[in-house]
């Protein structure tokens, strides 16, 4: 999980384009009519993931933005009054993206609904509470499952490798900088040491 504000962003970029990627598959091939097919979604074409991508280059932009302003902060409300602090980090974490989903589905169903049903559809809006309503029952299994299970454990293990690499090119410049602070190494003659042999000297003198 991020530790700091720069991780934080980066990790919330890389959820939602992986939530917004995901759904978009979801809901493509569900237009494209595969429940009317025997084999369901194994009769699912490659076109669905062309599709997929052009709506998702702009609907994880509403999932960054709504997440932020709503969606991560009651999410760990709500999982606030479910787990506590001293229970497992896996179980905190559980606890945050169910609480998470239960936000955003509705929230992102909302702006599917207004945006594809009502504006680009063009169905009447008095129908608008239905379409919502039927939006959050059909995404939200689909939600829940693909955060815990690909959107979660993708995004962290890509912020892992992101900033493990940050992380050591950050060690190995240090180090540079600290082996060019270094005073460089000088060498120095042995001096010999010469023994004192005691005796008169020329002037008669004892010396020792």
């Amino acid at each position: 999980m991020p530790k700091t504000k720069g991780q934080g962003l980066v990790f919330g970029i890389l959820m939602s384009v992986t939530m917004a990627y995901g759904m978009e598959v979801y809901n493509v091939a569900l237009k494209s009519g595969v429940l009317q097919h025997v084999g369901g979604f194994s009769e699912m074409r490659n076109t669905v993931f062309l599709g997929a991508l052009k709506e998702a280059s702009f609907m994880w932009l509403f999932v960054f933005l709504f997440s932020n302003l709503w969606g991560n902060r009651l999410g760990a409300k709500l999982a606030a009054k479910l787990v506590s602090p001293q229970d497992s980090p896996f179980l905190q974490m559980l606890a945050r993206s169910c609480c998470t989903v239960l936000v955003m589905c509705p929230t992102m169903s909302l702006v599917a609904a207004v945006l594809f049903q009502v504006i680009l559809g063009h169905q009447p809006v008095l129908q608008l509470p239905a379409m919502w309503v039927g939006t959050v029952l059909k995404n939200f299994p689909m939600a829940l499952l693909w955060n815990l299970f690909a959107a979660g454990p993708v995004s962290r293990g890509l912020l892992r490798l992101i900033f493990a690499k940050r992380t050591l090119n950050k060690v190995s410049n240090r180090r540079e900088i600290n082996r060019r602070k270094l005073p460089p190494l000088r060498f120095y003659r042995p001096i010999k040491a010469t023994k004192n042999r005691s005796g008169p000297d020329g002037l008669g003198r004892f010396v020792i």
